[in-house]
């Protein structure tokens, strides 16, 4: 079971809420202080408009407050011996079949409706294997032992991002694409590099330098600087220069053996970019 809550962070009581920090924090000057961060409004066009409910979506108090609100669904359901984890108002619920997952959607609904005074996000929620759902970027493989793999959605939006930062356009040094290049990576690494499918990490650390190749060799230009850049790094005369005349494009070219001996992974490696494979 999948559950999404929707408009969470906008439809949190305020005063229900407090209610429970109240419960576990006598010091009243903490509970000033949390009182104003949710009635501090929302700064839009310059002006901040007042906020009667809700918590700052992607505040760092959010998710923490989060947690208080939903302890009730969490207690419920480890009342049942339901499998879950959640975050926040993402919640996966694993049980043996679709018929159980289907009743038991059924019954959490009327639970989160009646008891919490909250909404299912019914476009974002589903019962279905856990392979075709993911949760906070991870999914799972088929098979009889299921693997943690990094879901779709997180690999698009990782080529996405490697993309802007390496697109051939940019008109800025190798040295400055890397510096930004890295700090990318180092934080995608700490968050997705503990899947257990090597394999696509080894596919993206493959087409990440495939795209610093083709950035490479666009920032050359012409073909007498081609083939001077080849002879310096160790490209034989011949190979250079058939190289250098190609007449395919940069991202074609990235995958050649004249770019792969003139920019060889240790050249990557001494930029001070990551591996994704490489812990």
């Amino acid at each position: 079971m999948d559950l999404d809550l929707e408009k969470f962070f906008d439809r949190v009581s305020h005063d229900k809420l407090m209610a429970k920090i109240a419960e576990r924090v006598s010091d009243k000057r903490l509970l000033k202080l949390v009182r104003a961060f949710l009635t501090a409004g929302v700064m839009e066009g310059g002006l901040v408009s007042p906020v009667d409910e809700g918590t700052p979506q992607g505040g760092p108090l959010s998710p923490l407050l989060s947690n208080l609100v939903l302890d009730e669904f969490d207690r419920e359901l480890e009342r049942r011996g339901h499998c879950f984890a959640r975050y926040a108002d993402d919640c996966n619920i694993y049980v043996r079949s679709r018929r159980a997952g289907e009743r038991g959607m059924e019954s959490l609904k009327r639970f989160i409706t009646t008891k919490l005074k909250l909404k299912v996000n019914e476009s974002k929620s589903a019962v279905a294997e856990p392979r075709e759902r993911k949760f906070l970027g991870f999914s799972f493989t088929s098979g009889e032992s299921p693997k943690r793999r990094i879901a779709p959605k997180a690999v698009k939006r990782f080529k996405e991002r490697v993309g802007e930062l390496t697109r051939r356009t940019r008109g800025i040094s190798i040295e400055r694409m890397a510096k930004e290049l890295t700090l990318y990576l180092r934080g995608w690494i700490g968050y997705f590099g503990k899947c257990q499918t090597p394999s696509v990490l080894q596919s993206l650390e493959e087409w990440t330098r495939r795209r610093l190749r083709s950035a490479i060799w666009k920032q050359w230009k012409r073909g007498t600087v081609r083939y001077r850049e080849l002879r310096k790094r160790g490209v034989d005369s011949a190979l250079a220069a058939k190289t250098a005349s190609s007449a395919h494009g940069p991202w074609r070219l990235a995958m050649s053996p004249g770019l792969a001996l003139a920019l060889p992974n240790a050249y990557f490696d001494a930029l001070g970019i990551p591996r994704l494979t490489i812990r």
